[in-house]
């Protein structure tokens, strides 16, 4: 069953944890591609210094942080990687997830082919550009609604027990001040397909 909008009307440190187990749904000429959430970034609107939309800011790229909840916020990275995100939220409230990593459930010859040079499977989709390449999404589904749409979507997973999911500190935003070390990273213990930094 694809979530609801009133799912991501909720804070992104909220969706963050809720989005793990949950499965993301790329649909490719006809394909389905699935594969489960396993890791994920929460990021805090105008207070958190590492959000794209810090003090409220809205350029071109930041815009659709301000949408409602629901939609796809993606943005390409050093110029190479794309970068998936969920937009959670009222309308104006620019929280986002960063979906870090996930586990192939079904396609995975879909997601081969899309990653043709990699050998071992926990390397396909074991990081927010890897993931990203496997399953075909780039600027083209940014703004993209999630709930209305049928291209890409999440669908509801098994809940998952506390002690199964790990909390951590975000990567790679050491520029964030006093919000480097804030422990908004989340992931599902021992699972192979979990980044590495």
């Amino acid at each position: 069953m694809k979530l609801s909008r009133e799912f991501y009307l909720q804070s992104a440190l909220t969706a963050a944890v809720e989005l793990l187990g949950t499965y993301l749904v790329r649909n490719i000429s006809g394909h389905s591609v699935i594969s489960k959430i396993v890791e994920t970034e929460a990021y805090c609107g105008p207070g958190d210094k590492a959000c794209h939309a810090c003090n409220n800011r809205r350029t071109k790229r930041t815009e659709t942080m301000f949408m409602e909840g629901g939609h796809a916020y993606v943005y390409l990275i050093y110029g190479l990687n794309h970068c998936l995100n969920i937009v959670t939220e009222r309308k104006d409230i620019p929280h986002a997830v960063l979906i870090r990593a996930v586990e192939p459930v079904q396609g995975i010859d879909i997601i081969k082919n899309n990653r043709q040079l990699i050998k071992s499977v926990h390397d396909l989709t074991n990081g927010p550009g890897k993931l990203t390449k496997a399953l075909g999404i780039d600027m083209d589904l940014n703004g993209y609604d999630m709930v209305e749409g049928s291209e890409l979507f999440i669908e509801k997973g098994l809940p998952l027990k506390r002690s199964a999911i790990v909390k951590t500190a975000r990567v790679n935003i050491d520029y964030a001040g006093e919000y480097r070390d804030r422990p908004w990273r989340f992931y599902i213990k021992d699972n192979p397909f979990v980044s590495r930094k």
